[in-house]
């Protein structure tokens, strides 16, 4: 099973884009993040016509999540971060797909720090932490998959200097970052790749993507329910190097099937079913090289058996 995260960077605007990499690379499941349209311009029917069937979340002209999973429908569990009532932002969605929980998420950026867009970045990731540890509780395989605007180490990209004041690299949002592993979950891109560099974002300017001057802020955690079954990682460089491409590319994950058990009571009740009881009882509780014409196409690397 392939699971695959991508900020698109608009979705109507690179559509083709999309459409060229479901075609070429096929996901099992494709989370989808700054869609950039309204819930009513969502492609749904272009992308049906390539055999993903999809849920979404979206919002004029900002932010907007979206589940596809090819040959199947995701079942949604929830939409929108809890925790905050006010919070309109449309960053947040859950689905249950082939037996997983998939979890699509948009961090907010957080710049210019410090200040109030900051503030809302680090309320947002405490909410995140709390959402994220009934997850890991909870008994199901689940994937947290998302843009999270965190370089999580100095290792991530390709020069942290001129970044210090970013919003990325803050302390605090690293921090924040680091509590998620600290609950149990695994990044599992760094899992596989080890101490190599490997980036998922080369911005527009200064020819940060000629450069191979990358970050990498595209993760997928896995709990200890999943990590078992991851087999390989990778990122698709050759969507990032196409005409007019978003500044992110896509960054998957390969996981080997489930091993056959002897169904329980626990393991026979639905995803969504034991999603709304965690939910309930929580509301109750309150580098840089070059990169020319040689640069790869992709980066994978197989887990360590």
């Amino acid at each position: 099973m392939k699971i695959a995260t991508f900020n698109i960077n608009g979705v109507n605007t690179r559509l083709p884009a999309l459409l060229e990499w479901l075609r070429r690379e096929q996901p099992d499941v494709a989370c989808l993040q700054e869609l950039k349209a309204p819930e009513d311009a969502f492609p749904a029917d272009a992308i049906a016509e390539a055999g993903y069937g999809a849920i979404w979340h979206g919002q004029k002209s900002w932010n907007g999540v979206a589940i596809l999973a090819r040959d199947a429908e995701p079942v949604e569990i929830g939409r929108g971060l809890p925790g905050d009532p006010d919070d309109l932002q449309s960053r947040y969605i859950e689905a249950a797909v082939g037996g997983i929980v998939v979890v699509c998420l948009y961090l907010p950026n957080g710049n210019p720090q410090p200040g109030p867009k900051f503030d809302y970045k680090l309320a947002w990731m405490d909410r995140l932490h709390q959402r994220a540890q009934q997850w890991f509780d909870s008994g199901q395989p689940v994937v947290m998959a998302g843009d999270y605007n965190v370089v999580p180490t100095d290792e991530d990209i390709y020069n942290p200097k001129s970044w210090r004041k970013d919003a990325l690299l803050q302390p605090e949002s690293r921090e924040r970052y680091q509590r998620l592993l600290d609950q149990g979950w695994t990044d599992a891109v760094r899992h596989v790749f080890g101490e190599e560099r490997v980036y998922t974002f080369w911005d527009y300017f200064r020819q940060h993507w000629e450069r191979d001057a990358g970050l990498r802020i595209d993760h997928l955690l896995l709990n200890a329910e999943l990590l078992p079954r991851l087999r390989s990682a990778g990122v698709d460089r050759w969507v990032r190097g196409q005409a007019k491409p978003s500044d992110h590319a896509p960054t998957w994950i390969e996981l080997a099937p489930p091993k056959a058990t002897r169904p329980t009571a626990k393991s026979a009740k639905s995803t969504k079913q034991t999603a709304k009881k965690t939910t309930k009882k929580a509301a109750k509780k309150t580098g840089a090289k070059k990169a020319a014409t040689k640069t790869p196409a992709k980066r994978t690397r197989r887990a360590a058996q």
